[in-house]
């Protein structure tokens, strides 16, 4: 199997992080345990076991839990004791746009929250197939102003998968539109983000047997349902089409064993070449959503460190390095 480095040459926006032996062996018995079912995730049907998936996280300590409704959008607060006031992070969760809930990813969203050491809110957006798009992002959107509204004087936001593709495609709305709510955002962080729904990134070859979850079929079939016909290239639906000059600050990490690695890998070259101040963290060996094994995997403590510092640096404001 091809490496990064023999795929890509060294950036300076491109942190490669190694394998260690400890995550190694927790590696293996993960995919004997998953590998069975790949592909098998699909539709309404996974809702219940991909919600279950989620709710095995561990819960971070210090975190209180609530069920709210922000912008006409339910979902949960996760809210560390020690959060500052007036800062908040928006997370979207993951599922191919057709399954995932806000309380199945709230103990996950906690660990975000800690580490930031603000409150964050967890919107229930509209799923496929009953609510296509632009439903979802239409949500993020209405979830988002209504935090600024409401008094949050700094927001960052967050997405994992396909809530990475919306928390992007909301980072490129607001550079594209900016006024007095687009002042508030700090910056955003997505994880193993689907930029190009037309799923033409040369990872779903390469890391087509790498990769224990997905299959390029099964994909097409959850995106198909959720664009009902939509071109899949639109900037709206795809962030990587988009223009994105004064983008936020944006961080991306991903797997090197994903077959989403180069919608993320092109999303920041696109970024870095508009002038936006981006830097894409690839974790070797590691596969779709890895950070939620926080507690037993090293690179997923590690990545939710430098998750929080970034965060942290956001909002207080100080300047991060290009």
């Amino acid at each position: 199997m091809q490496t990064l480095e023999e795929d890509y040459c060294a950036t300076s926006w491109l942190v490669h992080h190694p394998f260690g032996a400890e995550d190694q062996a927790a590696m293996a018995a993960m995919r004997a345990i998953v590998e069975p079912n790949k592909g098998k995730l699909q539709g309404v049907a996974a809702r219940v076991p991909y919600d279950a998936i989620m709710e095995r996280v561990a819960a971070p300590a210090g975190v209180v839990y609530e069920a709210g409704r922000v912008g006409g959008v339910s979902g949960w607060w996760c809210r560390p004791e020690t959060a500052r006031l007036g800062q908040a992070v928006m997370h979207i969760h993951g599922g191919w746009f057709n399954f995932g809930s806000a309380q199945a990813f709230r103990h996950f969203v906690g660990h975000i929250a800690a580490h930031a050491g603000v409150a964050a809110f967890v919107p229930d957006y509209r799923l496929a197939p009953e609510h296509p798009f632009p439903a979802a992002a239409e949500d993020v959107r209405a979830c988002y102003f209504s935090l600024v509204e409401q008094g949050f004087s700094k927001i960052a936001v967050t997405g994992d998968s396909a809530g990475g593709t919306l928390a992007l495609g909301l980072l490129a709305h607001l550079a594209a539109n900016s006024d007095g709510a687009s002042k508030a955002l700090v910056g955003g962080v997505a994880l193993s983000p689907a930029t190009d729904l037309s799923l033409s990134g040369e990872s779903w070859s390469t890391r087509a047997a790498a990769d224990p979850y997905f299959t390029k079929p099964q994909v097409t079939d959850l995106v198909n349902s959720y664009l009902h016909g939509h071109d899949p290239t639109d900037p709206l639906a795809s962030p990587l089409h988009a223009d994105l000059a004064g983008l936020a600050p944006v961080r991306v990490h991903v797997g090197d064993d994903e077959v989403l690695l180069d919608d993320s890998v092109r999303f920041v070259e696109h970024a870095i070449a508009s002038g936006v101040d981006a830097r894409l963290d690839v974790w070797e060996g590691m596969v779709h959503g890895f950070l939620g094994g926080v507690g037993r995997l090293t690179a997923s403590n590690e990545a939710l460190q430098l998750i929080g510092e970034f965060l942290n640096d956001r909002f207080a404001g100080a300047a991060i390095q290009k």
